[in-house]
């Protein structure tokens, strides 16, 4: 009897052994069938297939998979169905409806409804290949990458669940979406891009547009730190903003700060006043609405039929700003601030210019140079050490050894300032030391002095100069375009009126000592005023030589 029932019971058990303990092994580890509802042997699939039915989990190291229903074959390889879930270790869970698997070489097939969690990253697709051996996976349908802040869709990608790496090709879009915001705060458009879920870093590569309210960003290569909103752009690289558009070899960018900085091959052109700047380096304040180019810095102002072009070892522009602080502490609204910038204080020592103004909100640009300032339009040249251009008053103020020249004639003072309006000089105003000259021949010069003087201009030409203060001239009379004497005259106040930038008549507000000399009665030393200074050489006479100082 005992013979009997012993062969009997181990008949009754070896499917229950089967269903709850089997494996089965080609050349990887084992599928372990840690629990299924019922088990069945299917005849009509091959490699002796296993269906298990109801709650069923394998087992392979320390990977755990579950699903409703499964097909396990003898190859080491299953056929899951219905609520897909494999867990790898504690931190990475994988969803869907359909699984194939192959248990020799750890690689998985999930597809319908894909779900991958990971820490706070979830990605969302149809189908997803994943190698259960080295924790990466790829997908080549359409997906959706969720990570706090940030979502990220693209047609194909990788993910690297040791590194956080993830990977994405084609049709790359990426929403940053801080909490508690009505909008997004950047969105990023690119062809290629690697993003590390832990570190909050975005590489790309390829033509990439991020574009945020504030401004637009292009590059084609570089990264951007999403959780600090610190970039760097390389490749054709370049920011716009709705007044201005910077370039550069590389551009490095702080979004909380709101500052720009590109370097090597420079360019920022203002649209609103028709303005291009080039140099070596630039940074940019978005909030103060300041800009400063360094190195070989070149601004460019286009005019109707014109161009002024203006070099200085730096050049800073100032738009609208945002918001402005007083100092680096302290932080005021705009409602507090006056309506416009004012300058506090200008001090001139030697050649040396030092501006102090106060750093509050306008609505004008204002344009700052130094040092070894150069600049030559057609009808217009100077030189100075320092240079300070207001779109409120159209002025431009030079200071540190000044000098203007304009057709024949040479302005220099202590300080110069030029009225502009209607895209044409209107005024000028020379103080300290005012000096007009204008070339005879190579030995004789038209010369006026004062202690302040205001020239005016029709059509760019000056026609009209009011001295005022210890005024002198010097001019020579002509007879048959032959100089025949010279004529020196000594008053306080006057007005000189030119023609054809040659001084026509002379009209002495005061009581002057004048006298008119022959030629040849006159010493050649006498034919300069005190102070006299001829800086034919210093004139540049095309945009060339602004760079020459």
């Amino acid at each position: 009897m005992k013979s009997f029932l012993f062969p009997v019971f181990i008949f009754l058990i070896a499917p229950l052994l089967s269903y709850s303990q089997s494996s089965v092994q080609s050349g990887g580890k084992k599928i372990m069938i840690e629990h299924a509802g019922s088990l069945q042997f299917v005849k009509n699939v091959g490699n002796g297939a296993q269906r298990l039915i109801g709650d069923v989990r394998f087992r392979q190291d320390n990977t755990l998979m579950f699903c409703d229903s499964a097909y396990l074959y003898k190859d080491n390889s299953l056929d899951a169905f219905g609520h897909i879930h494999i867990q790898q270790g504690d931190s990475i869970h994988l969803y869907g409806e359909l699984l194939k698997y192959n248990g020799n070489t750890k690689k998985a097939l999930i597809t319908k409804n894909v779900v991958v969690n990971k820490g706070d990253m979830q990605l969302t697709t149809d189908e997803l290949n994943y190698d259960i051996a080295t924790s990466v996976g790829y997908y080549v349908t359409p997906a959706r990458i969720v990570n706090k802040e940030n979502t990220l869709t693209s047609n194909t990608g990788y993910f690297f669940a040791k590194s956080n790496d993830l990977t994405f090709r084609k049709n790359v879009i990426l929403t940053n979406l801080p909490t508690g915001q009505a909008g997004p705060q950047f969105v990023i458009n690119c062809d290629t891009m690697r993003y590390n879920t832990s570190t909050k870093m975005t590489y790309f590569i390829g033509p990439t547009t991020i574009k945020s309210k504030e401004n637009l960003i292009y590059a084609e290569d570089g990264w951007y730190d999403t959780y600090n909103d610190q970039s760097r752009f390389s490749k054709n690289s370049y920011i716009v903003t709705k007044e201005q558009k910077m370039f550069g070899d590389s551009l490095y960018y702080d979004r909380k700060k709101g500052i720009g900085r590109a370097i090597k091959n420079v360019q920022i052109i203002d649209t609103t006043q028709n303005l291009n700047i080039k140099g070596a380096y630039a940074i940019h304040y978005e909030l103060t609405g300041l800009s400063i180019v360094t190195g070989d810095a070149l601004m460019t102002q286009i005019y109707e039929k014109d161009t002024l072009y203006l070099h200085a070892d730096t050049l800073k522009a100032i738009g609208d700003s945002k918001k402005v602080k007083k100092d680096s502490k302290t932080a005021t609204t705009e409602k507090s601030q006056p309506p416009k910038r004012k300058i506090k204080e200008i001090k001139i020592v030697g050649t040396d210019t030092t501006i102090i103004y106060e750093n509050i909100k306008t609505e004008k640009q204002q344009l700052f140079a130094y040092h070894k300032v150069k600049f030559y339009k057609n009808d217009l040249q100077g030189k100075c050490d320092s240079l300070f251009y207001n779109t409120t008053d159209s002025a431009m103020r030079m200071y540190g050894q000044p000098v203007l020249w304009s057709d024949e004639n040479q302005l220099t003072s202590d300080s110069i300032k030029v009225i502009t309006g209607s895209k044409s000089i209107r005024s000028i105003e020379l103080k300290g030391a005012a000096f007009i000259v204008s070339k005879e021949d190579s030995l004789r010069f038209n010369q006026i002095r004062g202690k302040m003087m205001t020239g005016y201009f029709q059509k760019n030409k000056l026609y009209l100069v009011n001295v005022q203060g210890n005024g002198q001239t010097l001019y020579f009379a002509k007879e048959k375009n032959e100089l025949k004497a010279v004529n020196r005259a000594d008053c306080s106040d006057l007005r000189v009126y030119l023609k054809n930038n040659k001084v026509d008549k002379i009209t002495f507000i005061t009581k002057p000592d004048a006298t008119l000399f022959p030629l040849d009665k006159v010493d050649i030393k006498e034919l300069k005023l005190k102070d006299f200074k001829w800086k034919e050489n210093d004139r540049p006479n095309s945009a060339k030589e602004i760079f020459i100082w």
